[in-house]
């Protein structure tokens, strides 16, 4: 397996991924606006370069492809008003309608959703793909929790092994970097083979599933206060040994940002200049080994997150984007 070349990288986002909640949203520490504050920050910093590379969701991932991971009875819940309330840890949203949450919360997590799709696909095509949206890995099959509704890793496996983009046999790797550990992905990976999974996060922080943890491939907890030098030392130390447990068809790559050190729920001591190497060693292991990855945004926490999007953001683009021009 080899990347295409020339490599094509290419960014995924749109404007209904934000939320927006009559400010509301602004009392939760995740920043409902970040994807448009990333891009737009991205897009002073690299010019209409950005503008040529992105990709615009058409529209919100459907239910038929939800149906295909989630349980009708799951769906239902979803218009619930105490429900969603609960998963975002918001009780006040509980006397708002049912279709106001869907619209302005869950809604923009179904175009995220249809992002995370729209990126394997681009990353199977042109080897490289950054969705800025995505990468919700506590949502599961029957249950929404930690700000995660839709199993979005999981729905485009299952769209694109439907549409033959996939085939049975076919290895996808998972590498969540985020600050949590993906139990919702790691559950609903039982019973699939194909998926090889790498999580490496903070164990002393939720989700704490350790029932989920049983499904990871190489698990790497790490204490609250990790820093620079002990982060990157354990990553240097799993990434190699990736390529031996493949060939992979194609990789997700939760890119988290709430392991930076000033973020509000991560728990991490990570400084900017780390996470940017975080995103190197991932990024230059999977392309020496061949292996097409789609970025997922995941997590990332307080009002300059979207600041530590941006610098990944253009980090790909400044590193692979000027491959593809040569």
């Amino acid at each position: 397996m080899s990347f295409p070349n020339p490599i094509d990288p290419r960014v995924v986002y749109s404007s209904a991924y934000d939320i927006h909640f009559l400010g509301l949203e602004r009392l939760h520490p995740f920043d409902g606006r970040k994807f448009t504050r990333a891009w737009r920050y991205a897009r002073r910093l690299l010019g209409p370069e950005i503008e040529r590379r992105t990709l615009c969701p058409r529209g919100p991932i459907s239910r038929e492809q939800l149906l295909a991971v989630h349980t009708p009875e799951y769906l239902a819940r979803l218009r619930s008003s105490r429900y969603v309330a609960q998963a975002v840890e918001m009780p006040g949203l509980a006397w708002f309608p049912a279709a106001v949450l869907d619209c302005r919360i869950l809604r923009p997590m179904r175009f995220g959703t249809t992002g995370t799709l729209l990126a394997a696909r681009a990353a199977l095509q042109g080897g490289l793909a950054y969705n800025l949206a995505g990468g919700y890995h506590h949502a599961s099959q029957e249950e929404a929790e930690g700000f995660c509704f839709y199993a979005d890793i999981h729905v485009s496996l299952a769209a694109l092994r439907q549409a033959g983009e996939l085939h049975p046999g076919e290895r996808i790797l998972i590498i969540d970097l985020d600050a949590h550990q993906g139990n919702g992905h790691e559950r609903l990976s039982r019973g699939d083979p194909d998926l090889f999974i790498v999580d490496l996060y903070n164990r002393d922080i939720y989700p704490q599933d350790f029932a989920a943890r049983r499904r990871i491939n190489i698990d790497r907890p790490l204490p609250s206060g990790t820093g620079d030098t002990r982060y990157l030392r354990v990553l240097r130390d799993l990434l190699p040994q990736l390529p031996g447990h493949g060939p992979f068809k194609l990789a997700f790559y939760i890119a988290g940002t709430d392991i930076y050190e000033a973020d509000l729920l991560g728990g991490l001591n990570i400084s900017g200049d780390a996470l940017l190497t975080r995103d190197r060693l991932v990024l230059t292991t999977l392309q020496s080994a061949g292996i097409p990855v789609a970025v997922l945004a995941g997590g990332g926490y307080g009002p300059r997150s979207y600041q530590q999007v941006a610098n990944s953001l253009c980090y790909f683009l400044e590193q692979w984007g000027d491959r593809a021009s040569r």
